[in-house]
C-alpha cells in the first residue's frame, strides 16, 4: 500500500467515529495530502470504501497519470458532480471542512443534494493526521530548510548600506528559486532598525543604515512541503542594548528547543520560552506564540501557545520562535524547524 492508500485509509477508519457515511475534502492541502494533486480546482469525497477525486478537463492528463483513487473530469461545477456520486451512492451523512467550504459552496451543495441527504460539519480531520510526519515528509521538509538556509547564506554576502528591505526580500526569493524552492512559503520579512520591532513587518523601500537591527523571516516551498526560519543581523557594532536583547531571545528559544519531547504538551513548551523572557523582564515585549506545525502549509498544527494542550509526539515538525519587539527600537526573533524524536 502506498503512503497515499495509507491516509485515505486512516481517513476512511476516522469516519466511523464522526458518524458520517462520507467526507468531502475542499481545502487545497488535505487534497493534496491525500492524492498527491496540487492544481487549482480539485475536490475528494471519501467513503468507507472509496476515495473519489474531482477535477476539471484542465487538468484531466495530469490527473490521469497520477491519481490512484476514482477519478472523475467534471465539464460543470464539481460540486455538481460530487453530488452525481452521493446520490449514486446513497449517501446520507456528508461530512464537510467548515474552514473550507463558504456559505455560497455550502448553499449550492445543498441545494443538489438528493432529498433526505445532509452536510455536517466535521472539522479537523485530516489536519490531525498531517500532524504527524511520516520519514518521505521529513525529508522533504529537511530538503526545504537546506535551501533555505543556503538562500540565506548567500544573500546575506551581498547585504550592504543602502539596500533597500524590498531589495535584500527580492534577493532571498531569487536564491531560493535557484536552489530548488518553487516558491517562498510566505511573503518573506525583512525588517530593518525600528521596523523590525513589527512581528509581520512587510519589506519597503527603507534602506539599511549602520547599527540597524536587521530581521528575516523566511521559508521555502519544496515539492510542497514548507521550511521556516528567522535570523538576525546587524549592520555594524551592536550596542549593549541590541546584545542583551539578543542574548535574552536566544536564551528563550534554547530553552524552547530544550522542552521538546514526546509527552510535553504544547503549552510547556511555549511556558518554557516565555518564562526566560518574564525573568530578563521582556514577557511583555513577546506578543505571539511561540511556534507552530508545518508541512504542506506553513501554518499547520499543532499550534506552540499558552494554552494548547496538543501532546507532542515523535513525527511532529514545529518552530520554536520567540521574540521581543520594542517600539521605536527594534525587535528580535530567533527561529528554527524541529522534529520531534522518540528521544
Amino acid at each position: 500500500m502506498t503512503e497515499l492508500e495509507q491516509r485515505r485509509r486512516a481517513v476512511q477508519t476516522a469516519l466511523a467515529g464522526h458518524k458520517v457515511d462520507a467526507l468531502l475534502v475542499s481545502s487545497p492541502a488535505n487534497v493534496r495530502y491525500l492524492t498527491g494533486y496540487a492544481g487549482s480546482n480539485g475536490l475528494v469525497l471519501v467513503t468507507p470504501s472509496e476515495t473519489h477525486f474531482f477535477t476539471d478537463p484542465r487538468y484531466a492528463l495530469e490527473a490521469s497519470e497520477s491519481i490512484t483513487c476514482k477519478l472523475h473530469i467534471a465539464k460543470g461545477p464539481l460540486s455538481e458532480a460530487v453530488a452525481g456520486i452521493i446520490k449514486r451512492k446513497k449517501l446520507k451523512k456528508i461530512g464537510f471542512e467548515p474552514a473550507w467550504l463558504n456559505l455560497e459552496q455550502h448553499q449550492k451543495l445543498k441545494d443538489l443534494l438528493p432529498l433526505g441527504a445532509s452536510l455536517l460539519p466535521i472539522p479537523g480531520v485530516v489536519e490531525n493526521l498531517r500532524m504527524t510526519k511520516s520519514p518521505a515528509e521529513i525529508d522533504m521538509i529537511r530538503k526545504s530548510v537546506r535551501v533555505n538556509s543556503e538562500a540565506y547564506a548567500r544573500t546575506l554576502r551581498r547585504v550592504r548600506l543602502g539596500m533597500r528591505e524590498r531589495d535584500i526580500a527580492a534577493e532571498l526569493d531569487y536564491q531560493m528559486r535557484l536552489h530548488g524552492a518553487e516558491k517562498p512559503a510566505f511573503d518573506t520579512i525583512v525588517a530593518a532598525g525600528a521596523h523590525s520591532a513589527l512581528p509581520h513587518a512587510h519589506p519597503t523601500g527603507q534602506r539599511l543604515e549602520e547599527n540597524d537591527l536587521l530581521l528575516i523571516d523566511m521559508g521555502a516551498c519544496l515539492d510542497g512541503y514548507m521550511s521556516d526560519m528567522t535570523r538576525m543581523a546587524f549592520l555594524g557594532q551592536p550596542t549593549k542594548r541590541a546584545r542583551t536583547l539578543y542574548d535574552a531571545v536566544l536564551e528563550a528559544q534554547l530553552a524552547g528547543i530544550d522542552a521538546v519531547r514526546p509527552g510535553v504538551t504544547a503549552a510547556q513548551v511555549d511556558a518554557a520560552a516565555r518564562g526566560v523572557l518574564k525573568k530578563h523582564g521582556l514577557d511583555r515585549q513577546f506578543v505571539h506564540s511561540t511556534g507552530h506545525g508545518l508541512g504542506l502549509e506553513i501554518h499547520e498544527g499543532p499550534r506552540i501557545g499558552k494554552k494548547n494542550k496538543t501532546v507532542l509526539q515523535a513525527g511532529m515538525v514545529i518552530t520554536i520562535e520567540p521574540g521581543a519587539y520594542i517600539d521605536r527600537v527594534g525587535g528580535v526573533r530567533i527561529e528554527d524547524t524541529v522534529l520531534v524524536t522518540a528521544n
